[in-house]
This record gives structure tokens, C-alpha cells and sequence, in this order.
């Protein structure tokens, strides 16, 4: 298992979420999208130049900013 955050994480893979960093709104930002620590996260496509990341969280997609994207961490199987 490997940890990476959710711009460097490739398209179509699973993770588990492991750290969200940041500070309390950064933690509310995320738990209202539904993005927890331990939920499990797919990444379905990221825009290339800091662009947004769309990840879906259960039956949800939702698209991240380039930076809140980046202080997710994600544990996912080593490829």
C-alpha cells in the first residue's frame, strides 16, 4: 500500500482516505462532501494545469480545487 494525494492518485483507482490536511474548515469543506477519514474514494478524472479533481464518494461525484485536492491523502494498493 502506498499514500498519495488525490492529484498524483490515477484515474479509475480506489483508495482509502488516510489524512486530510489542512485546518477546520478544510475538515468541514470535506465532511460535507462526504470525504471522511476511512471512506473510500475513487478518482474519476483530474484536468491537467491545476485544474479540478472529480472523485466520487459512494453514489456521489463531486469536483475538488486543485489545492483541497492536494491535502487529501489516500492509501491505495501499490500497482
Amino acid at each position: 500500500m502506498k499514500k498519495v494525494n488525490l492529484v498524483r492518485m490515477r484515474s479509475g483507482t480506489k483508495g482509502t482516505v488516510v489524512k486530510i490536511g489542512g485546518g477546520q474548515r478544510m475538515q468541514k469543506k470535506t465532511e460535507t462532501l462526504g470525504i471522511r477519514l476511512g471512506c473510500e474514494i475513487e478518482k474519476v478524472s483530474g484536468h491537467a494545469f491545476r485544474g479540478p479533481v472529480v472523485v466520487k464518494v459512494g453514489a456521489t461525484r463531486v469536483a475538488i480545487g486543485h489545492g483541497m485536492a492536494h491535502k487529501i491523502i489516500v492509501e491505495v494498493e501499490d500497482t
